[in-house]
C-alpha cells in the first residue's frame, strides 16, 4: 500500500522558509490534556496491573495531570509568558471544565484530540468517523469558543480517511504524521491542509516512559534540539515542539527542570514563541501555494490541493 497522503519533498529543495522578526526557530508548546476512561486500559506507569479494574494505580497516576499537575504547568507558563497549544481530548470540556476556563482566559490555541485517550478511530467506517469528528469537534467549540483547527489523534491514531474530513470539517492543519523539521501540505483533494510537526522523541511519554531519562538528561535532550535547530533554521526555518502530558512533566520532582528548559527558550533571540495555530496560518499565507508549486514540479502527476 502507497502512502498517498503526502509526496516525497526532501528540504534541501524546498523555498527558503522565513520566521517573523528573522526567528530561525518557531517553537510550540504541545500540551495533552487528556481523559482516560475509568475500567479501560489505557498509557500506565505500570503495566503489570494495567488489565485489572479498578486499577487504582495507573488510574490514579493519570488523574493526577488534570487534579494537580496541570495546575504547575499553568504557573510555569504564566511565568515565562508561553501560551500552550492544547491537545484537548473533548471529554475534559465537561470533565474538568476549570481546565478549559483558565486556558480560554490566557488564549491557548485548541486542537483537538479526539474524545478521550481511551476510544481510538482506527478501522472506523468514514461514515462513523465524520460523526464522530464533527462530535469532538462541536464540543470543543462551543466550550472555548473558538472552533478547533488543528488535530492530533489519540496516541498519534487516524484512518485514511482522517485528513480529508477534517479538512472538509474546516480543519486547517494535522500534526500525526512527524515526519519533518517544517509544515508541508498534504494531499486532500481540493482544500488547504497542511501538517505542522509535533514532538515524537522530544516528549515526555518517550523520553521519561520508553527511556527512562533523568530530569538532567531531559533539559540536555531540550538544549540539544533547540541548539541544532537554530543553527538548521539559520537560512530555511524550523519548528520545534516540546511535548508534555502533566502527568508526566510536571511531577514534583521533574518541574524545575521543565522551568529551566522553558525558561531557555523564552529569552532565545531566535525563536518565534509561538503556537500551532499562528505557525499553520503563517505556512498557508505566506508558503502554501509556493510549496504546492514545488511539490507539482516534482511530482507533476499529483492534482494540486489548491
Amino acid at each position: 500500500m502507497k502512502n498517498e497522503l503526502y509526496d516525497y519533498w526532501p528540504i534541501i529543495k524546498r523555498p527558503s522558509l522565513k520566521w517573523p522578526d528573522g526567528a530561525h526557530v518557531a517553537f510550540w508548546l504541545g500540551v495533552n490534556i487528556e481523559h482516560y476512561l475509568f475500567g479501560k486500559p489505557s498509557l500506565s506507569l505500570a503495566a503489570n496491573t494495567a488489565q485489572f479494574i479498578p486499577d487504582p494505580q495507573n488510574h490514579a497516576w493519570r488523574d493526577y495531570g488534570t487534579r494537580v499537575g496541570v495546575w504547575r504547568l499553568v504557573e510555569a507558563l504564566d511565568k515565562y509568558s508561553i501560551r500552550a497549544s492544547v491537545l484537548l481530548n473533548s471529554d475534559v470540556c465537561s470533565e474538568y471544565p476549570e481546565i478549559i476556563e483558565a486556558g480560554t482566559g490566557r488564549n491557548w490555541a485548541w486542537l483537538a484530540h479526539g474524545k478521550n485517550n481511551s476510544t481510538l478511530q482506527v478501522n472506523m467506517e468514514a461514515s462513523d468517523e465524520r460523526r464522530y469528528l464533527e462530535d469532538v469537534s462541536a464540543t470543543i467549540g462551543n466550550a472555548t469558543g473558538r472552533q478547533p483547527r488543528g488535530w492530533l489523534g489519540p496516541g498519534l491514531t487516524e484512518t485514511t480517511n482522517t485528513p480529508s474530513i477534517l479538512a472538509d470539517l474546516g480543519f486547517t492543519y494535522n500534526c500525526d504524521w512527524c515526519c519533518d523539521d517544517q509544515p508541508f501540505p498534504m494531499n486532500v483533494g481540493t482544500k488547504r491542509f497542511i501538517s505542522v510537526p509535533y514532538g515524537l522523541e522530544l516528549n515526555d511519554i518517550t523520553m521519561f516512559l520508553g527511556k527512562s531519562l533523568s530530569g538532567e538528561q531531559f533539559y540536555q535532550q531540550v538544549v540539544d534540539q533547540l541548539e541544532a535547530l537554530v543553527e538548521d533554521g539559520k537560512g530555511n526555518g524550523r519548528v520545534m515542539c516540546l511535548a508534555l502530558h502533566p502527568m508526566i512533566i510536571n511531577q514534583p520532582f521533574r518541574q524545575k527542570y521543565l522551568d529551566a528548559a522553558l525558561k531557555l527558550i523564552s529569552e532565545h533571540d531566535k525563536v518565534w514563541l509561538t503556537t500551532s495555530d499562528e505557525i499553520a496560518d503563517w505556512y498557508l499565507s505566506n508558503y502554501y501555494d509556493e510549496a504546492v508549486a514545488s511539490i507539482s514540479a516534482r511530482h507533476p502527476v499529483r492534482p494540486t490541493t489548491r
